[in-house]
């Protein structure tokens, strides 16, 4: 894993990339030695692959989470990856307040429009949390709406990358990501965004 400033950001989902689910058929399962240690641990969690921890390293990113887990996914995920503590993104803030006009504040009316357009909640704290870097979204609910409010909204390049929730992240997502990545390192230095999508 790069570890820098300019490095990419890979932001990454648990349920439906890790942990799958949806299929018709069971899922297998992965004794890792840590089913002990939490007590009334979630079930699904066997089903997070541990071959998984080794190739996320390996890729030349900066890896972070993105999902609700949010630090469970350090306690509970990562060891099962063999990975250390990641970032977390938050959740977005609540909208509660209220402006000085009477009206809901400006962040109620982003997230406002956002549930009207179809936006997912985690897109703005992604964009928000790159600040320009380039990064792929691997994530089991990205559609076409966040690609477009992305290449709107973020100057650098971004891969949202949907992976299907029945079978978790495969081999061919790996080379999606990976080649992204390669070419994204390569020519960091053009300007401009460019947001691709991955599925």
């Amino acid at each position: 894993m790069i570890r820098t400033a300019q490095s990419p950001l890979l932001f990454l989902d648990v349920d439906g990339p890790l942990i799958p689910f949806g299929a018709s058929h069971p899922y297998p399962t992965y004794e890792t030695g840590l089913e002990d240690l939490v007590s009334g641990e979630n079930p699904l969690l066997a089903r997070v692959n541990p071959r998984h921890g080794p190739r996320l390293a390996a890729l030349a990113c900066e890896l972070v989470w993105a999902t609700t887990w949010l630090e469970d996914a350090n306690a509970l995920v990562a060891p099962r990856l063999g990975l250390p503590a990641l970032p977390v993104v938050g959740l977005p803030e609540s909208s509660g307040t209220v402006g000085a006009s009477g009206g809901a504040g400006e962040a109620g009316c982003e997230e406002e429009e956002g549930v009207r357009i179809g936006l997912h909640w985690k897109t703005r704290p992604v964009v928000a949390w790159a600040g320009g870097r380039p990064f792929v979204w691997v994530d089991d609910e990205i559609t076409e709406v966040d690609r477009v409010w992305v290449a709107a909204h973020h100057a650098g390049p971004a891969l949202l990358h949907r992976v299907d929730p029945r079978r978790g992240l495969t081999n061919g997502d790996y080379a999606v990501v990976e080649g992204w990545l390669r070419r994204t390192v390569a020519g960091w230095a053009r300007p401009g965004p460019r947001v691709h999508g991955g599925r």
